[in-house]
């Protein structure tokens, strides 16, 4: 018997208006929200609105046994909740199925897994704080930024308690190896991985409706009869693909949504079943460890972190960004943690890469700039005002070995003060049950003669009320 499990990504960066250096010290507002509410909307429509009708349909036809995962970035999900509301009660609707799991990720998307680690945590929190507040699920299953991992990655990863993550089964990390089993992480052993079949996932998002392509016209037939002559004991075929590659990617013209409705039955005259990661790592055991020294991703034919980290204009950018974490952790600004958020998207520093060729060409088909000279100019003026936002709080001056001691003071007194808080609320508690009833409230011209000890107290309380 072989599974399926399908992965789909959404996630929308909040894009940067033209922020000319003049602005800089001026205007604090840095986004375009024409762009955003014109991408989104249209994506919605063509894209993650029928595809949510195709998948409910399937689970719906098949008796729940068509299973699916989804990871939805944080500014993902806020642009949905803006802009295309019903978006967010389709996919409550699919939730409700249980066929359909929530991985976790990154709220912002962000590449602060390779840069401060502090904040990787803190964002993959807020990331599933958000899931379960929308969708009742907490994400077990981490998936990274652009499926970035490494040794390092996975160690964090499995330090917050996920058991297992997914990643690219890019061919220099595997070699002679398959994607089609369950590894785990050699430097966290408990960690089970799950690793895209990359040509399997291509076929369907890229190569499609590729008429040039040998194997076109690609249909459900074909597709599940070439899972089933994998070889026996390959049993899992990791499918992970972007969500727009419904509709968008691959438009309605194609077939690409009768070919999905398709799949199931076809598969269940194989005995193949779709599974999602959650169901995959609690029945599959892994059969070897996987090391990755160095970070790798499913982007670009690299597969490595060069797309946002491959020149010099990409690396000071990012290094400029996080050298203010800190800072911005100490605010309590909530325009500058959400422009926090929203700088830290992966989108940003892909708009900056100098690639040719392929590569080239797909940065240049997501990028909103001329060139990444013009993305990187407009990102540092926009980043150049938010930094001298954040050091108006918390001044340059003080460098890191001052601010962490100061950081540690501040959350110690946080804890205190709260701890104190507590304490106080106990004490008014204690109070009220200890004089309740000793002391009932009379009518006018009904009260007894008080006691002796209690007449001055109780004189005390008529006049305050008096003068109420």
């Amino acid at each position: 018997m072989k599974a399926i499990c399908f992965y789909f990504q959404i996630h929308q960066p909040f894009r940067l208006k033209h922020y000319r250096f003049f602005d800089i010290g001026n205007d604090h507002y840095y986004y375009d929200d024409f762009a955003d509410d014109d991408i989104i909307t249209r994506i919605a429509h063509r894209s993650y609105l029928p595809a949510n009708e195709t998948l409910l349909e399937m689970i719906k036809a098949n008796g729940k046994r068509f299973k699916v995962a989804f990871s939805i970035s944080g500014t993902a999900l806020e642009q949905l909740e803006q802009y295309v509301p019903e978006f967010i009660d389709s996919m409550k609707e699919l939730a409700a199925t249980g066929c359909v799991e929530f991985l976790s990720e990154t709220y912002a998307h962000s590449l602060a897994s390779l840069e401060d680690p502090e904040e990787f945590v803190a964002q993959v929190k807020a990331h599933d704080e958000k899931i379960y507040q929308m969708f009742g699920q907490r994400p077990k299953v981490f998936r990274n930024t652009e499926l970035i991992y490494d040794d390092d990655i996975a160690t964090m990863v499995a330090s917050m308690g996920f058991k297992g993550a997914i990643t690219d089964g890019a061919k220099h990390i595997l070699g002679w190896k398959s994607p089609n089993y369950v590894y785990c992480a050699a430097s966290a052993p408990k960690l089970k991985l799950l690793l895209k079949n990359g040509k399997l996932s291509d076929d369907i998002a890229f190569r499609f409706s590729n008429t040039d392509w040998a194997s076109y016209p690609l249909t459900a037939d074909k597709f599940i009869n070439w899972i089933a002559e994998l070889p026996q004991e390959e049993q899992l075929v990791n499918l992970f693909m972007n969500y727009d590659t419904f509709g968008e990617l691959q438009p309605r013209e194609s077939g690409i949504f009768e070919f999905m409705k398709a799949l199931p039955r076809f598969a269940a005259e194989h005995d193949i079943q779709f599974w999602t990661p959650s169901e995959v790592l609690s029945k599959f055991k892994p059969v070897a460890e996987l090391a990755v020294p160095y970070p790798m991703s499913w982007t670009d034919e690299a597969r490595d972190t060069s797309a946002w980290l491959g020149n010099i204009l990409q690396q000071e950018a990012v290094k400029k960004l996080y050298s203010i974490g800190e800072r911005v952790r100490l605010c309590t600004d909530r325009r500058i943690k959400l422009d926090w958020n929203y700088l830290q998207a992966s989108d940003h520093f892909f708009y900056m890469a100098t690639k040719h060729n392929n590569d080239g060409s797909v940065h240049s088909h997501y990028s909103p700039y001329d060139s990444p000279y013009s993305a990187f100019t407009n990102y540092m003026n926009v980043l150049s005002d938010f930094m001298t936002r954040v050091e108006q709080q918390y001044p340059v001056e003080i460098d890191n070995e001052e601010l962490n001691p100061l950081l540690l003071t501040i959350r110690n007194q946080e804890n205190e003060i709260e701890k104190l808080r507590r304490e106080v609320e106990m004490m008014r508690n204690n109070i009220v049950k200890d004089t309740t009833g000793d002391f009932p409230v009379e009518q006018d011209g009904d009260k007894p003669e008080a006691p002796a000890a209690t007449k001055k107290r109780k004189t005390k309380t008529t006049t305050k009320k008096a003068k109420k």
